[in-house]
């Protein structure tokens, strides 16, 4: 990097920073912080939502796999999140936003308490919090690797550095800055994305053109959708996990369905998400393909090969682009992950921890809820300077192994308990759902893995526990149904529109809102 680059790079962070202050404007309460008052337009909430899904690690532990492996990438990572998302349009998304809409909540795990009850609604507030910490530290980890490719900057520093920004602008802001930040990311991605494929795409001249690269030896079998250890098996395991994760089982993505006027825009901000993630990806995944014909990575993993690669085609200026780029997708996807984590303690957990949580003003509860961005960005840079230690082995195995294991248990209460097909399920279902889910990750992750010749093929680490949840979430619901009118009638609320007796019938305890100021 030169000094063009790096003044590329400052003044995005300044910009950043300024949005943040900017929307600082828009932000009055909790529901404006969490959920943008429900005023977001659906165009700016899919791009949101589609941005908010990316970080760093496809920049380095998917361009390994694409150095690796080729199309592979693709085909089973972007491909099953974008049919994923667009099963979820008319599925979840409609519903996820009626949680606001119609319930007045502003954290996509505060419905529980009466979905269910208040020990499974805490059950998955904590393991979920917990699981963002060290989901978001693999990608602060992520995007320091890259820095320190770029700059000679040691990752501790580049940690801090990214993390410090997101910080002011995501406290300051809430998710209008999330939003908005990262609609100017996604110009600079679509921007740097074009430069870098234009760049690939005149240097194959020398290597057999667009369509003769795929006879050399460098690439062989890159070609082949499904590869190695990502067959059909993981093909399919992934989608089934993407389908939870990609539609409000991580929480972050549920806020920018909570965040539109209605369930119709919330459709339509998810249709628009899924034909992003299907085509936009074939942009930004082409040069890593052709990565081994151009660059030999130094890392066995291959993730530092599309780093590599840039430093060598581009020309400064376009490099300081390329770069804001990977920051942006990082940033994107953290600061939207701490917003998240921010409502469900301020509205899940907080309240049952303190009296005085529960008695906030606004303004006290929106203070909680900036400090607790803080501490959460705070806590995950801390288990970033860790990922590459024996506990969490690579970046990679923490996004994939961890993540997608881990999701599942916690996502299938969730997400299900919105659907009336499965209103049978209760308390019992969910907690031993939950509990045996993730017993099952463990069991199949070390023990089990350790006393297999070979270890357990990755489908299987990821994907059994979501098999295990999903079923005793079903079974157990059908053998002991714990339905009540209550439930029943929280379920219709948020699976009609309009003013039928079901959906307007209020809560137990609760004290309908009216419809001109509503509880935030």
């Amino acid at each position: 990097m030169n000094g063009l680059d790096w003044a590329v790079l400052i003044g995005y962070f300044g910009v950043m920073v300024a949005i943040g202050v900017w929307s600082h404007k828009r932000v009055d309460n909790v529901s404006d912080f969490f959920t943008a008052g429900g005023k977001m337009p659906w165009w700016l909430s899919g791009i949101s939502h589609h941005m908010s899904g990316y970080s760093a690690v496809m920049f380095t532990g998917y361009a390994g796999i694409a150095y690796t492996y080729g199309v592979t990438s693709f085909v089973t990572w972007s491909f099953p999140i974008a049919l994923g998302i667009a099963i979820g349009s008319r599925l979840f998304a409609p519903r996820i936003n009626r949680l606001r809409s119609r319930l007045h909540v502003a954290s996509p795990l505060e419905y529980l308490k009466n979905r269910y009850d208040l020990p499974t609604q805490q059950a998955l507030a904590w393991s979920g919090m917990l699981l963002k910490i060290v989901d978001v530290g693999a990608k602060w980890a992520a995007i320091a690797t890259l820095l320190s490719v770029f700059t000679g900057v040691s990752l501790n520093q580049g940690i801090l550095i990214t993390g410090a920004v997101t910080a002011v602008y995501c406290t300051i802001g809430g998710l209008w800055a999330d939003a908005l930040t990262e609609l100017g990311q996604f110009v600079i991605q679509l921007l740097a994305g074009i430069a870098m494929f234009v760049a690939v795409v005149v240097e194959l001249g020398d290597h057999g053109g667009f369509f003769g690269v795929w006879d050399r030896p460098e690439l062989d079998g890159h070609e082949k959708p499904l590869i190695g250890p990502y067959g059909t098996v993981f093909l399919l395991a992934f989608l089934f996990i993407k389908l939870f994760e990609y539609n409000g089982g991580m929480l972050n993505q549920a806020q920018r369905y909570m965040a539109t006027a209605n369930a119709r825009e919330a459709s339509r901000s998810a249709k628009l998400s899924a034909v992003l993630w299907l085509v936009w990806p074939l942009v930004l995944f082409f040069p890593m393909w052709m990565s081994p014909l151009l660059v030999d990575a130094k890392k066995p993993d291959g993730s530092d090969s599309y780093a590599l690669m840039t430093e060598q085609l581009l020309p400064h200026g376009l490099l300081g682009l390329v770069i804001v780029g990977f920051f942006s997708h990082t940033m994107a996807m953290c600061s939207s992950d701490a917003n998240a984590i921010a409502a469900v303690f301020t509205r899940d957990v907080a309240p049952v921890l303190s009296r005085r949580a529960r008695q906030w003003t606004d303004r006290a509860g929106l203070l909680a809820a900036r400090l607790t961005t803080v501490v959460f960005l705070g806590l995950s840079m801390a288990v970033a300077t860790q990922v590459n230690s024996p506990t969490f082995n690579d970046i990679i195995t923490v996004v994939i192994k961890w993540v997608a294991g881990l999701m599942g248990p916690i996502a299938i209460p969730m997400m299900l308990g919105l659907l009336r097909t499965f209103r049978r399920s209760g308390p019992t279902a969910a907690l031993t759902s939950w509990a045996l889910g993730l017993l099952a990750f463990w069991l199949v992750n070390y023990p089990v893995h350790w006393n297999v010749d070979g270890g357990v093929p990755l489908q299987y680490q990821v994907s059994i526990p979501l098999a295990v949840s999903l079923v005793l979430y079903v079974v157990i619901g059908w053998v002991k149904p714990e339905d009540t009118p209550e439930r029943d009638a929280l379920i219709e609320r948020i699976n009609t529109d309009g003013d039928s007796a079901a959906a307007a019938l209020p809560l137990p305890g609760q004290v309908e809102p009216t419809p001109s100021k509503p509880v935030s």
